[in-house]
C-alpha cells in the first residue's frame, strides 16, 4: 500500500479508538531502521507511523550536510517509496520540533508538502508534531492552531502536547530536572486544548501528560498516572458534548510497564511513542556480534581479519533484525496486531 492519505489516517485513528488499541509510533534515523521498523509493521499485518525528530534528520543528512530538513525528507522519500508494496498503511511523522525549529525544520516540511500536493501527490509527511509544551498553555495554543489550520488545507494532522515529558530525548522539551507538577497535564488544561483545537476543521493528536518519561528507567522510577487521561477525556464531554474526544498520544513508551500501557488504551491512546529500546536493541545486536567475531572484525597481530564480519551490511542487518523485533513487541504489547485496514490481496 502507499503510505496512507488523509482519509486513511483518519480511519486509521478512528478504528484504533473505537477498539482500544494503539499504532507504534518509531523514531527513525536511517534508512536500515526505517526497514526495521517497516518489516515489523508487515510481518504483523500492523499498521503503524515513522517518526524523525531534528536530530533525526540532521543525522540522515550525513555529517557532510548536517542539514535536518533535507534528512527528513530523504527518510521520508524513503519510506514513500519502500512502503509502497507492502500490505500495511504507514503514517509518516516528525517528532517533537520545538518552537526554536518552526521556522527552519517544520515549516520548510510543510512547504515541501504543499508543492507536492499542488502537483497532485500526497503530503510528504502526514502529521508533524509540535512540542509548545515548556511554554504557558496560551501560548502554546496561539503558536499551534495557525499552523494547523495551514497543514488541514493540505490534508496533514497536527499533534501538540501540553504538559512537559520528563526525561532525555532527543529534541525533546523536557529535562531531568522537569518539576513534578509539569509532568501532569490537568483536565482543565485539557479542555482548553479542545476548546481552541476544535476551531479548525482538521484531525489531531493529543499528548496529554500523566507522569510519562522519555528514556528507559528501572521499574518503579516512573510514577505514571494514567487516570488522568480518563478524566480530561470526562471533562471536555461534560462540557462539549459525548461527541467530544481526544486521540491520545503516549510518549516515553520504552520501559513503560505493560499493565499501565494497557490501561491506557482505555482512555484513548491511539499513538504510542517507542524509540529508547530500539536503539537499544539495534545496538545491542551490532555489540554481540562484535564481541563474538572480535578477532574477525579487527586485523589482529597482522592478521587479515575476516572481511564476512567486517562488512557492514553483516552487523547492520543484525541491528535491523533486532529492532524489528522489538517493533513487533510493540504490536503486541499495544494490540495493534492483525488490525490493518489495508486490502489485502486474496
Amino acid at each position: 500500500m502507499p503510505v496512507a492519505d488523509f482519509a486513511t489516517y483518519k480511519q486509521m485513528l478512528e478504528n484504533a479508538f473505537e477498539n482500544q488499541f494503539a499504532y507504534p509510533a518509531i523514531n527513525v534515523t536511517s534508512e536500515i531502521t526505517a526497514n526495521a521498523a517497516l518489516k515489523a509493521f508487515a510481518d504483523l499485518k500492523s499498521d503503524g507511523i515513522l517518526q524523525v525528530s531534528t536530530g533525526g534528520g540532521k543525522f540522515a543528512s550525513g555529517q557532510v550536510n548536517g542539514d535536518m530538513v533535507m534528512g527528513a525528507i530523504s527518510i521520508a522519500e524513503h519510506i514513500h517509496r519502500a512502503a509502497a508494496n507492502l500490505p500495511v498503511n504507514v503514517a509518516i511523522h516528525t517528532d517533537h520540533c520545538p518552537p526554536k525549529n518552526v521556522d527552519d525544520f517544520m515549516i520548510p516540511l510543510i512547504e515541501e508538502s504543499e508543492r507536492r500536493v499542488a502537483a497532485g501527490l500526497l503530503p510528504l509527511y502526514q502529521s508533524h508534531m509540535l512540542d509548545a509544551s515548556g511554554l504557558p498553555l496560551e501560548e502554546n495554543l496561539d503558536l499551534s492552531v495557525p499552523i494547523y489550520e495551514r497543514m488541514a488545507k493540505i490534508g496533514q494532522i497536527i499533534e501538540i502536547e501540553a504538559g512537559v515529558v520528563g526525561g532525555e530525548e532527543d529534541g525533546a522539551a523536557g529535562s531531568e530536572d522537569t518539576p513534578e507538577e509539569h509532568l501532569y497535564t490537568t483536565p482543565e488544561d485539557m479542555v482548553r486544548v479542545y476548546e481552541r483545537m476544535s476551531q479548525v476543521d482538521g484531525v489531531y493528536m493529543f499528548a496529554a501528560t500523566f507522569g510519562n518519561v522519555h528514556g528507559a528507567y528501572k521499574p518503579g522510577a516512573v510514577k505514571l498516572r494514567p487516570k488522568l487521561l480518563k478524566e480530561g477525556q470526562d471533562a471536555i464531554k461534560a462540557k462539549f458534548g459525548p461527541d467530544a474526544k481526544f486521540y491520545l498520544v503516549f510518549h516515553g513508551g520504552s520501559g513503560s510497564e505493560k499493565h499501565e500501557i494497557e490501561e491506557t488504551l482505555g482512555y484513548g491512546v491511539v499513538k504510542m511513542n517507542v524509540d529508547t529500546d530500539c536503539q537499544y536493541a539495534f545496538t545491542r545486536a551490532v555489540a554481540d556480534h562484535f564481541f563474538k567475531n572480535y578477532d574477525g572484525v579487527l586485523k589482529i597481530d597482522g592478521e587479515v581479519g575476516n572481511k564476512k564480519v567486517y562488512d557492514p551490511r553483516s552487523y547492520m542487518k543484525l541491528g535491523e533484525t533486532a529492532m524489528a523485533d522489538r517493533v513487533k513487541e510493540a504490536c503486541e504489547d499495544l494490540h495493534a496486531v492483525g488490525k490493518t485496514l489495508a486490502a489485502v490481496p486474496a
